[in-house]
């Protein structure tokens, strides 16, 4: 199981974002994906899921509304698409895969998301 993360960057207070994650190694539909994010000296945190099926998401309190996370199986791919972004959002993002039947997981390496004016 592999994954990898693009799309982080610095960007003003109010901006936008969108994180994608590629998998590979693993059959897509068989793995729930979230993404957690790392702030600076604090430990990590959930930001947004979805089920294997794509028909179910959730969110914390801090980013609902302003995060959507999506997945294309065809593609292999998940989003998180950021709005609104506050400088409390800065932090490394990561994706994440887990199987529903076995528990097998997978962690990406982490894409830096900075929001700064």
């Amino acid at each position: 199981v592999q994954l990898v993360e693009s799309g982080g960057g610095l960007v003003q207070p109010g901006g936008s974002l969108r994180l994608s994650c590629v998998g590979s190694g693993f059959t897509f539909s068989d793995y729930v994906m979230r993404w957690y994010r790392q702030p600076p000296g604090k430990g990590r945190e959930l930001v947004a899921g979805i089920s294997n099926t794509g028909d179910i998401t959730n969110y914390p309190d801090s980013v609902k509304g302003r995060f959507t996370i999506s997945r294309d199986t065809a593609k292999n791919t998940v989003n998180l698409q950021m709005n609104s972004l506050k400088p409390e959002d800065t932090a490394v993002y990561y994706c994440f895969a887990i199987n529903i039947r076995t528990g097998r997981s997978a962690w990406g390496q982490g894409t830096q998301v900075t929001v700064s004016s």
